[in-house]
């Protein structure tokens, strides 16, 4: 996943940037609403972590700006403020959880997760398709009930693929949901990765459309 995380204190920021990258997301740091409202508009982000106290314009302002033009995105906010009130404000502005600190990052990172899973349309932690079973949750993937061992990019790959079955996704669309803006540029990153899932788990399960992308159809 691709998150947008939006802090201004620094060290929390760039800690809590370590933390999720550490659970295998793809963080991008802003520091303030403007650019973060920036971001929000024109990136594909996964989900968005927003600090409600933020100079210029506030988490509150940026969230209803989001919701204004139509963004779906889902949205976590996360600040110290944890009266009732100000839960029921965020909630009511359209985000779509609420996290008060301090936190435990696990939890954050299952949340986001949570998050994903919901936005793709997927309640479920598991992802069942002919004899691959993907668990979201615990990151593993099992063929024919054997576990098949896969990096953190092919996990990725496949998990976006699996969410979307019977849609292509595209290249870009593949890279914007796995790196963030300082990875490198996009050379052929993507194919050697499904050439790689293709070898663990047959050649039959991901597909090529020519120039669209790839997609899984069982």
């Amino acid at each position: 996943m691709r998150v947008l995380l939006v802090e201004d204190e620094p060290d929390l920021a760039d800690a809590l940037a370590r933390a999720l990258a550490d659970e295998h997301f793809a963080v991008d740091v802003s520091r303030d609403g403007s650019d973060a409202l920036f971001r929000a508009l024109e990136v594909p982000y996964d989900a968005i972590v927003l600090d409600v106290m933020l100079p210029g314009r506030d988490g509150w302002q940026v969230l209803q700006a989001i919701r204004a033009r139509g963004r779906r995105t889902p949205v976590l906010l996360l600040t110290a403020r944890d009266a009732v009130a100000d839960r029921v404000r965020g909630l009511d502005l359209g985000a779509d959880d609420y996290v008060t600190k301090p936190f435990a990052v696990p939890e954050l990172a299952a949340r986001l997760r949570a998050l994903g899973r919901r936005a793709a349309g997927h309640a479920s932690p598991e992802i069942t398709i002919g004899g691959v079973r993907v668990d979201l949750s615990g990151r593993r993937v099992f063929q024919n009930g054997t576990e098949v061992e896969l990096t953190a990019r092919e996990f990725a790959i496949l998990a976006l693929l699996a969410g979307a079955h019977g849609q292509v996704v595209s290249r870009s669309a593949i890279f914007d949901h796995l790196y963030n803006d300082e990875s490198e540029s996009f050379s052929n990153t993507i194919d050697v990765h499904v050439a790689s899932l293709r070898r663990k788990l047959g050649p039959g399960l991901i597909h090529t459309r020519r120039g669209l992308g790839y997609l899984i159809d069982a």
